[in-house]
């Protein structure tokens, strides 16, 4: 059980230690995509969802996430966000909403990015659920992540 970062010596949960690691710039960029019926994508394009502008508040959602993430995952590190950015897409079928979150830390911006698209999306079906019920929310994953020991990573 000692091989699990996250577990002591007991197989008691525990917060990874990274006093002794150097802070580096890291990066992380995640994506996921909420799929609904054309008339709830065309409600929010358009701007006439009943509880307002749906993209802009989704995207202030992920920002605000992506910087309490510690204070939602156990055992997350909190960090100094440097940039969060939140991209959604939308098309006649629903949202991709794509996160890039950065820092200068001992430990990677991944739950954050994950955090934030999740967050973004969780927000979108809550607008707009009046709509569409039946909207379903998938995909969610990291696509790249940049810095750090274990070095640079793109999802092939």
């Amino acid at each position: 059980m000692t091989d699990l970062t996250h577990l002591d010596p007991t197989g008691a949960a525990r917060m990874v230690d990274v006093s002794e690691k150097a802070a580096t710039a890291r990066e992380a960029v995640a994506s996921g995509r909420i799929s609904m019926s054309r008339a709830a994508a065309l409600a929010i394009r358009d701007g006439a969802v009943a509880k307002g502008d749906v993209l802009a508040t989704a995207r202030i959602a992920g920002i605000m996430a992506a910087k309490r993430t510690s204070d939602l995952i156990p055992l997350c590190h909190p960090l100094p966000i440097t940039r969060a950015a939140i991209d959604l897409t939308i098309d006649d079928a629903g949202v991709t909403a794509t996160a890039t979150v950065a820092t200068d830390g001992k430990t990677g911006v991944e739950m954050e990015a994950l955090t934030a698209v999740s967050v973004a999306l969780l927000t979108i079906h809550d607008m707009a659920k009046a709509i569409d019920k039946a909207m379903v929310i998938d995909g969610i994953r990291v696509l790249a992540k940049r810095g750090g020991k274990s070095g640079d990573w793109t999802r092939p």
